[in-house]
């Protein structure tokens, strides 16, 4: 007896060459769900499906019989394969695994769980009523919290919860790709993207500056890719300032950093020899670019150390 696995992240009847022969081979191809996606690829496919709730106490003898476990029920698959594993030595005394065998007839690739995410928001932009009214402005502070919450995460060097909060920022990429493809009032257009235009973007730009590694690029230590990268970003956003782009919704010490960053790389940085509390909080933050120091994860870092 075989039973055959399969992944919901993959399309119905793609299916490994191995799966394709134990379903050729099979003298009888039986499932639990009527409704399952393999269930139905296989019928379109010309192979005859019977439906039966549960499988036998033990294998059929002289028969070879498929099992298709529901679709992504891989524990399923397993807790079948020890019952019968289990009744076949207990009645015979030979092998318990003879007989029994799970085959594997998609796989999911790395990433593949970033598309139950969109699934699950999908869903929830259509039948969740607080989900469905929310739009890219009523989401700004949910951005800004998650953010910082990573950046705590990361002073704290606390990994697992890292990997939590990294995974509700990246709901929040994925809340805002859905809410430009699914406006919440009918009446409004969309905005023209979803959540693959976006990640089709930042593959494009990653392939697109990333030359030494994706074309004749001949970048070999880390200073020529930033520079190498900094020359292409300059040439595609044909900014009219050194400091276009920069935001000036960042935090201050994050903004100085970020507008002294880009004057000392265009050569245009002033004198700062003033004495005001400012051109002093100015000057530790050229002292800390010097350092190779980020100013505001130094600062958080100390006061997080007189916080009980």
């Amino acid at each position: 007896m075989r039973i055959l696995v399969t992944s919901p992240r993959v399309a119905p009847g793609l299916m490994t060459l191995a799966a394709w022969d134990a379903v050729r081979e099979a003298d009888r191809i039986l499932a639990p769900d009527a409704d399952d996606p393999t269930v139905d690829a296989l019928r379109h496919s010309g192979f005859t499906v019977a439906v039966e709730p549960s499988p036998p106490l033990r294998p059929t003898d002289g028969t070879e019989t498929l099992w298709i476990a529901p679709t992504g029920d891989l524990a399923w698959a397993r807790r079948v394969a020890d019952s019968l594993v289990t009744a076949t030595g207990a009645d015979s005394g030979a092998d318990p695994s003879a007989g029994v065998e799970v085959v594997f007839g998609s796989y999911d690739l790395p990433g593949a769980r970033l598309l139950d995410l969109v699934a699950v928001m999908d869903q929830l932009r259509v039948e969740c009523p607080w989900t469905r009214e929310q739009t890219h402005a009523s989401l700004q502070q949910y951005l800004l919290e998650e953010s910082y919450e990573v950046l705590d995460a990361l002073d704290r060097g606390d990994t697992d919860e890292l990997r939590e909060e990294l995974g509700d920022l990246l709901m929040q990429v994925v809340f805002h790709a859905a809410v430009a493809a699914r406006p919440a009032e009918p009446e409004v257009d969309a905005d023209g993207w979803d959540i693959d235009d976006v990640a089709a973007g930042i593959v494009e730009k990653l392939v697109r500056r990333n030359p030494h590694v994706f074309a004749d690029g001949d970048a070999t230590t880390p200073d020529e890719v930033d520079a190498a990268w900094q020359r292409l970003k300059a040439t595609e956003k044909q900014r009219s300032s050194v400091l276009d782009g920069v935001p000036p919704t960042l935090p201050a010490l994050a903004y100085a950093d970020k507008v002294v960053g880009r004057l000392q790389r265009d050569g245009a940085l002033t004198g700062t020899g003033g004495d005001s509390l400012g051109d002093r909080l100015l000057a530790l933050v050229i002292e800390a670019r010097a350092s190779g120091e980020d100013p505001e994860a130094a600062l958080r870092r100390t006061v997080n150390a007189l916080v009980p």
